[in-house]
């Protein structure tokens, strides 16, 4: 059997019932049998000062170390007031530092999000965070697309419970794993 792909996976989200960590805990669970999900909780990143990047704390050297490790990050975003929220950005700054030492380099990422709401699920969000990684030369997975709104409706208990959603988490999973590839004979 060949090696497994190695993805670390994390929510941008801290709240304890947060949807986007159902949406990770059910990409782990459903994951395909070729992919190995490793799941990271971003409550353990202080927020960024740049006087501390030379001498970074240690959730942030792991941070960075599994990040680099991986074939390939994928982050589940909720939408806080048309952007995404300050946590992830703290993660994301945090591991792009200091300069030179940009864990995302060359990196392959794939969005995916819920809200409660009812009208854009978090589309927005994952498009403010496409000029971000573009900066940090990451590879972002174009399509398919995941914006799950009225999440409320289709998760449960920490997982995904609605079929379809199910369906389309599987096949951002399987079209993840073939932009991976595809970007490692490049």
């Amino acid at each position: 059997m060949e090696k497994k792909l190695k993805i670390l996976a994390f929510a941008g989200s801290l709240r304890k019932d947060s949807y986007n960590k159902a949406l990770i805990n059910t990409a782990k669970e459903i994951s395909p049998e070729s992919m190995e999900i490793e799941i990271f909780d971003l409550a353990k990143i202080p927020l960024f000062n740049q006087d501390e990047e030379l001498n970074m704390p240690e959730s942030v050297k792991e941070f960075k170390s599994k990040i680099k490790e991986s074939d390939g990050v994928l982050i589940a975003t909720p939408e806080y007031n048309r952007s995404f929220p300050g946590v992830l950005k703290n993660a994301i700054d945090w591991a792009s530092r200091p300069f030179g030492d940009n864990s995302f380099e060359d990196k392959p990422v794939a969005l995916m999000g819920a809200t409660g709401g009812s009208i854009v699920g978090t589309s927005v969000a994952q498009m403010a965070l496409r000029p971000v990684f573009s900066f940090l030369n990451a590879h972002l997975l174009e399509k398919p697309v995941i914006y799950v709104a009225e999440a409320h409706r289709k998760i449960s208990n920490g997982f995904v419970v609605d079929k379809e959603l199910k369906e389309s988490i599987r096949n951002l999973l399987l079209a993840f794993e073939a932009w991976i590839i595809r970007l490692k004979k490049v």
